[in-house]
């Protein structure tokens, strides 16, 4: 396992082409004054000792210390123990709705936006819980399988968005079915948790919710919209264009179906919960799964790592004392070995 221990300092990085360019154009600027004053070969014999190759090599030395000064402080680091640890939680799998109708802005800034950033919140608040990601429309997809590592949940969250699944629709009923298959064992608590407006389900959606409820998994639903609806904007580019029409061209309004979401979370033995504008219901949701029993369960952490960052020092400062100690200037030793020194040739 690698990772650095201060990541931030690597931000630093993107500095380094800025100064990259800002030496170019002081060198264009330098070579400039200096054409002003005559050609180049005549001042080459005026200031024989000047070498400007040395000037570059010497800023390319800077940039390289430079780059390994902030490695080390970033601190390398490689995990070198692995340790079995025991983590009491329950498994979670987030079930969410990606079709089109998601990107309706009832619900400020969006329905998905909002729902993407109801699930990140929830991802704050885990501890030794796990956690699981599918992303479904007209048919469903493991996002992420469950785990522990949050950063990586959060990570593949800010992938999910509406073209992620080209089959428009609201397959809820195989959502629930492959988030029945994600679950590894029989002895840790499971609950599902599926944010969807709810539009164009599948009739099977109550049926494996009972399913999912006789095998011990609990189904909460979150509904995202309201009841009045609103239109689903066209993005092109980025920018958005319009809305959606169907065949008669007038604009389609997608509503909440609330009977519906109610009618899977009483069949999966879990609750519904309405978002708005002021609240995600996520908040309820989480208080409901926190009262379930926790299941005790093997995970694996690296439980120890070794920094590397002296290997970094050492470079930065090796590449400082050979920029030290190269001057500007042509030593006698380089200039007698010199093929092309443009006095010479002159003389010639």
């Amino acid at each position: 396992m690698f990772r650095f221990e201060q990541p931030i300092f690597l931000n630093l990085l993107f500095l380094l082409p800025l100064l990259l360019v800002l030496y170019w154009l002081y060198h264009r600027w330098k070579s400039g004054v200096a054409a002003k004053f005559g050609e180049r070969l005549v001042i080459a014999q005026l200031m024989p000792d000047i070498s400007p190759a040395r000037a570059h090599v010497k800023f390319f030395l800077f940039l390289l210390t430079a780059t390994g000064v902030l490695l080390a402080l970033a601190n390398p680091q490689v995990g070198s123990k692995i340790e079995k640890a025991q983590r009491k939680g329950v498994d979670i799998v987030v079930a969410l709705d990606v079709s089109n109708s998601m990107l309706a802005q009832d619900i400020q800034p969006s329905r998905i936006e909002r729902a993407r950033q109801s699930i990140a919140r929830l991802i704050d608040e885990l501890e030794n819980d796990r956690i699981g990601i599918i992303v479904f429309a007209g048919k469903a997809y493991t996002q992420l399988p469950i785990t522990t590592d949050y950063a990586a949940a959060k990570m593949m969250l800010g992938t999910v968005r509406p073209d992620l699944v080209p089959v428009q629709g609201t397959a809820i009923g195989q959502a629930i079915d492959m988030a029945m298959a994600s679950f590894r064992d029989d002895k840790t608590g499971k609950a599902i948790i599926i944010i969807t407006d709810g539009e164009n389900h599948d009739e099977e959606a109550v049926e494996k919710a009972a399913e999912a409820a006789k095998a011990g998994i609990k189904i909460y639903t979150i509904g995202m919209g309201l009841a009045e609806g609103a239109p689903i904007p066209i993005f092109k580019d980025g920018q958005m264009v319009g809305f959606k029409k169907d065949q008669a061209g007038v604009t389609v309004i997608t509503r909440l179906d609330e009977t519906m979401l109610t009618k899977i979370a009483e069949a999966g033995n879990g609750i519904y919960v309405r978002a708005s504008n002021t609240q995600a219901g996520v908040r309820k949701v989480f208080e409901e799964i926190s009262k379930m029993e926790k299941t005790t369960f093997d995970a694996m952490n690296f439980s120890d790592y070794e920094d590397r960052f002296q290997y970094f020092v050492g470079l930065a400062v090796l590449l400082m004392v050979i920029n030290f100690l190269l001057n500007e200037r042509r030593s006698k030793w380089a200039d007698r070995i010199s093929l092309f020194h443009p006095a010479k040739n002159l003389k010639k």
